[in-house]
């Protein structure tokens, strides 16, 4: 059973809030990351949250999840689409990986419709707003 849960902001999603909120919404990332401690906490999970804009560092991220997290929440953002690195972290470190975007990315513009990261994911989430980060991490608290 998944205790410890890793979320993943990936680029571009520091600006939350500011950042096109007709697609992604108004809730700032400081406001998305205290709602996902409180829900892991009423589901009783630990969870740590990290954002980069910056490939490697996810990559560094995953890696080290793999000694310290069973489940790992992952919204890379435009990674999503062409970071065969990322796609090889998420395959190498062998614990659940559920991919979420807050837009429904295969209703938007036809490149954001690709996920490299799909593959090797338990699941996608798309489209359901920040939601989706709380419908990830209840997935992952009951594989």
């Amino acid at each position: 059973m998944i205790k410890k849960v890793l979320v993943i902001h990936g680029p571009n999603l520091n600006l939350l809030g500011e950042r096109e909120p007709g697609v992604y919404g108004s809730t700032t990332l400081q406001e998305l990351n205290r709602q996902i401690l409180d829900r892991a906490e009423a589901m009783g999970l630990e969870c740590e949250i990290f954002q980069s804009n910056h490939e490697g560092a996810i990559i560094d991220k995953l890696h080290a999840a793999r000694h310290t997290f069973d489940g790992v929440v992952i919204n890379a953002g435009a990674y999503t689409h062409y970071s065969y690195a990322i796609h090889d972290a998420i395959h190498d470190i062998r614990i659940p990986c559920i991919e979420v975007h807050i837009s429904n990315i295969y209703a938007r513009d036809p490149f954001r419709a690709h996920s490299v990261l799909s593959a090797v994911c338990a699941g996608t989430i798309a489209g359901f707003g920040i939601q989706g980060y709380f419908l990830a991490m209840q997935a992952l608290s009951e594989m």
